[in-house]
């Protein structure tokens, strides 16, 4: 179990590094052009988790399409949006948004699966709300529209989870990471169109080198899960906070003030509770494929 939770913490390593890519690329590409070729190179590291017992063509063969299809498309919105809300905010103001998902996920899981929400878990969802209210202090600062795409990853990536809720059990990992992938790479491509410009030669090394990223997090991720479950590997996500202060810091001198740093530990303090009661009230973490909503 210990290995396993030490490779989950190399692996959200890794995607916050990916992230802070996306965060170098925004100034020399488009926003479409990031997510298109970001994804296919994000593909290859991934080809690795392929089991001897899966298929390829599994990916086009599910077992309930039309949840699979809405997978697909808010998966593909979340990719889309966390590149808007990465390339144009400071890293440590996109995750503290971005991390309103678990927050999110309580909210809707009351509204359409109508589960049972306590006292606390409610002070948690009203304490999420307050720490970013610490960090982005609408009517004191400036609103973009970057804020508002980093609560929409959050709002798709809360919508994935409930997805998987409902197919975690009934569809192989392939079928789920594979239409998720197709899905990212072809709105990408085809929102692109009207606007492609080929790469400059001095950015395909981020290119290249954000999607290796990204797919060595995938990959660190599922072989996390492989040595510890889901529940015990889950909570490491938290640790992407700490990465965006650092990271933010040293490669693009973000230096957060006091504000910003309460606000973000609030957050994900609130939400690694919700989540931790989550776990004690339901047995979804373990029957949910890890699957990262940003």
């Amino acid at each position: 179990m210990q290995a396993g939770i030490i490779l989950a913490f190399a692996a959200y390593f890794s995607y916050a590094l990916g992230d802070s890519v996306l965060k170098a690329l925004g100034p020399h590409l488009g926003i479409f052009e990031i997510g298109f070729f970001v994804s296919i190179f994000a593909f290859i590291p991934v080809l690795f988790t392929k089991r001897p017992e899966d298929n390829w063509g599994n990916i086009a063969r599910p077992t309930r399409p039309g949840l699979i299809a809405l997978h697909m498309a808010t998966g593909a919105a979340c990719s889309i949006t966390a590149v808007v809300a990465f390339t144009s905010l400071p890293l440590t103001e996109a995750y503290a948004l971005i991390f309103l998902l678990p927050l999110i996920v309580t909210v809707l899981s009351a509204v359409f699966l109508k589960e049972p929400i306590g006292k606390k878990r409610w002070c948690a969802v009203v304490l999420g709300f307050i720490g970013v209210l610490l960090v982005v202090r609408p009517g004191f600062r400036e609103l973009q529209f970057g804020h508002l795409a980093a609560v929409a990853t959050a709002v798709f990536g809360a919508s994935q989870v409930l997805i998987l809720r409902a197919i975690g059990r009934s569809e192989r990992r392939i079928t789920i990471l594979g239409a998720l992938l197709v899905a990212t790479i072809s709105a990408n491509a085809v929102l692109m169109l009207g606007s492609f410009a080929m790469p400059e030669g001095s950015i395909w090394w981020l290119l290249v080198g954000g999607g290796i990223l990204m797919g060595l997090g995938h990959v660190g991720l599922v072989f996390a899960t492989r040595l510890a479950s889901g529940a015990t590997v889950a909570p490491t996500h938290y640790s992407q906070i700490a990465w965006a202060v650092i990271l933010g810091y040293l490669f693009f001198d973000e230096a957060p003030d006091l504000f910003t740093i309460l606000g973000m530990i609030v957050v994900g303090a609130s939400g690694l509770f919700t989540f931790l009661r989550e776990k004690e009230k339901t047995v979804w973490p373990q029957k949910t494929p890890l699957v990262r909503n940003r």
